[in-house]
């Protein structure tokens, strides 16, 4: 991405025209506002239209379910957080950065945390389609902040963040609880003499 702002985002169904991508960015913060009032299962596609100030049958135009809605949002939030900076520093550190910074995504949203992981699960082809684009670029961040390619240990940090995820999407852990284990682990993992760390 070029620019970081909302509307710079490519929607994940089509292109979009100026004034689509500022329903679409309508839809996405009405669907917060929703969701931290009305919860995931109160959530619906209508009550977020109807937020955004849009018809229910525009809104399916851009979002095939509630899942897909609140997974772009997500999306949004991913791809506009700012591209690590090259730094000196070890791949542990830039690693742990980068987890950190992900866990911590939606912390301070509790229905939206809860309603990504929920949503995230989901079978819809378009979910499913940005699970793999969400996968995709948290494999990209995590792989330039090793700064050298290592398939395995890049997979092992994509089972231990997405696994941790999962832990404080169910609310086993909070998501405070899970950046600090997500550190603690990766940093063992990088550091492994096994492995050559």
């Amino acid at each position: 991405m070029s620019e970081n702002a909302p509307t710079a985002i490519e929607a994940t169904r089509r292109r979009l025209t100026e004034k689509q991508a500022d329903t679409v960015d309508r839809l996405t913060v009405a669907a917060v506002r929703v969701l931290a009032r009305e919860g995931y299962s109160g959530t619906t596609i209508r009550l977020v239209a109807t937020e955004a100030g849009v018809g229910t049958a525009t809104a399916y135009t851009y979002f095939s379910s509630k899942e897909h809605l609140i997974s772009e949002v997500y999306w949004r939030r991913l791809v506009a957080l700012p591209t690590p900076a090259e730094s000196g520093e070890d791949p542990a550190t830039r690693v742990v950065a980068v987890l950190r910074e992900v866990s911590m995504l939606v912390a301070d949203e509790p229905a939206l945390a809860g309603a990504v992981s929920s949503a995230l699960l989901g079978d819809d082809p378009d979910v499913r389609h940005l699970r793999l684009r969400i996968g995709k670029e948290i494999r990209r961040r995590l792989g330039d902040a090793l700064g050298a390619p290592d398939p395995e240990r890049l997979a092992a940090l994509e089972l231990l963040y997405s696994g941790a995820l999962l832990q404080g999407g169910m609310g086993l852990l909070s998501y405070a609880q899970v950046a600090d284990l997500l550190a603690t682990c990766a940093r063992r993992l990088l550091a492994d003499p096994v492995t050559g760390g």
